[in-house]
């Protein structure tokens, strides 16, 4: 038996009118248990989702209403079949939703994304595309979901490669000091099934070869931009210079790209409340979701990792969606590595990137609420994942506007939105209005306009 919840009108009219998306749909409770196992294949091949089953749509306005099962044991046929075509269930949770001004029971079914493909009834393949789904009909398209759930994984193919392209490099010599015990490089490349004639797999090429861009074009590097802007619309006049590229193996990628990220933010400067301040980013921030971003990226998709530095955030972008089970809600307290042995082997250079295991982006997180910033933001994309490292306090608008009047005789709207990060003008009014209420700052006489400005009150 399935547990029944009762919820408040509030919550059945959220139900009722829930928007039809990436990540939420609703059903009539006569849909066939066979179509649905469609959607649920959908959903658990994406991002996961939530189904609710009871709420109809009529007439050409597709008006909805809750029109739930008569009781629990109506759905009966709903359950056992999805459990038949995934008899393991693990990617799916049930619960009845019931309502005082509504009728019937509304069977609502959360469905996890899990690692492993899931299919129909039918047998078919299906993914979530925005607010329905796409049946993946070639193995072309299944290949593809396998390497974007990394059930395969393309850092187990070969490249072709003269061998001592990867047995006589600085990079596995550098490797090959830190290995107990110590062996020959290719003793050690053959024991890990990384390397045979010609050929070498592309997780070795990665961590071994000085030069993997000559053999993964657009795949291995890092493209480092700087905008000088704030604004989310940015275009090609807010490029400052011309786009850095780095490149090597992957544990120098690592550590060169977070130190030239470092270098340009350490340029930056922004008004606070003691006049242009440097912006400073914690430095475990930076280098842990850097690492992740080079780690675990897809690198079947040809494109490089870019670090996107703006005035006043700063943006990682990693090619391939979140591996696995992985999803943006339990991404700090889950694993899943889509590359394996690139991130075992990683962890043996001297000084390994991946220091702590798992805990990289807990790092993170935990070092950007010490500095009072607020955390990072995940996005994750239809074939990328963003993280982006926003440099906002923690502070409210109305603490941050009272500390710049402690140093600072005056304060106007637009100095405010700069050191708040509001962008509404009429936002930043109101937040000076609660504060003239409380008796805590005055307009001053005679100015208007564009010279409006505030001060401590006398």
């Amino acid at each position: 038996m399935y547990p029944v919840y009762e919820i408040d009108t509030d919550q059945a009219e959220k139900i009722i009118s829930v928007e039809e998306n990436y990540l939420n749909d609703v059903k009539a409770k006569e849909i066939k248990p066979a179509k649905l196992s469609e959607t649920v294949s959908a959903f658990a091949n994406a991002g996961g989702g939530d189904i609710y089953i009871g709420i109809t749509e009529s007439g050409p306005d597709k008006l909805r209403s809750w029109q739930g099962f008569d009781d629990v044991e109506e759905a009966n046929d709903i359950t056992q079949i999805l459990f038949q075509a995934h008899p393991f269930g693990n990617h799916l949770i049930f619960e009845f939703l019931t309502c005082i001004e509504f009728s019937g029971y509304v069977l609502h079914i959360t469905v996890k994304k899990v690692k492993e493909i899931v299919k129909s009834t039918k047998g078919e393949v299906f993914v979530r595309v925005n607010a329905g789904k796409a049946k993946l009909d070639t193995n072309d398209k299944i290949s593809r979901l396998e390497l974007d759930k990394g059930i395969v994984t393309f850092e187990d193919e070969w490249v072709n490669i003269n061998p001592q392209k990867v047995e006589n490099s600085l990079s596995v010599l550098n490797f090959l000091i830190n290995i107990v015990p110590n062996a020959e490089p290719l003793t050690y490349l053959n024991n890990q099934e990384l390397l045979r004639k010609e050929q070498c797999k592309v997780s070795g090429v990665l961590l071994f070869c000085d030069e993997p861009a000559i053999y993964l074009p657009k795949r291995c590097s890092v493209k480092i931009m700087r905008y000088r802007t704030k604004d989310d619309d940015i275009g090609r006049e807010f490029l400052d210079g011309v786009p850095i590229t780095i490149e090597g193996d992957a544990y120098t990628v690592i550590y060169s790209s977070v130190e030239k990220t470092i270098e340009i933010i350490e340029g930056i400067q922004k008004l606070g409340a003691k006049g242009m301040e440097r912006i400073s980013y914690p430095q475990e921030t930076l280098h842990e979701i850097i690492t992740n971003a080079i780690l675990h990226r897809d690198y079947s998709i040809i494109s490089d990792v870019q670090i996107r530095i703006f005035d006043n955030r700063v943006e990682i972008e990693s090619p391939g969606k979140l591996p696995g089970h992985v999803t943006k809600e339990n991404i700090l307290d889950t694993q899943s590595a889509r590359n394996p042995t690139v991130v075992r082997l990683i962890n043996k250079f001297p000084n390994p990137p991946n220091q702590d295991v798992g805990e990289g982006l807990n790092t993170a997180f935990t070092a950007m609420e010490a500095l009072r910033l607020k955390p990072p933001i995940i996005i994750e994309k239809e074939n990328s994942v963003l993280i982006r490292i926003p440099h906002e306090s923690l502070a409210s608008p109305e603490e941050l506007v009272v500390d710049y009047l402690k140093e600072n005789e005056e304060i106007t709207n637009r100095v405010a939105r700069d050191i708040t990060g509001i962008k509404s003008e009429n936002t930043m009014k109101n937040v000076f209005l609660r504060l003239k209420d409380r008796g805590v700052i005055e307009p001053i006489p005679g100015r208007k306009g564009a010279a409006s400005a505030w001060r401590k009150k006398s």
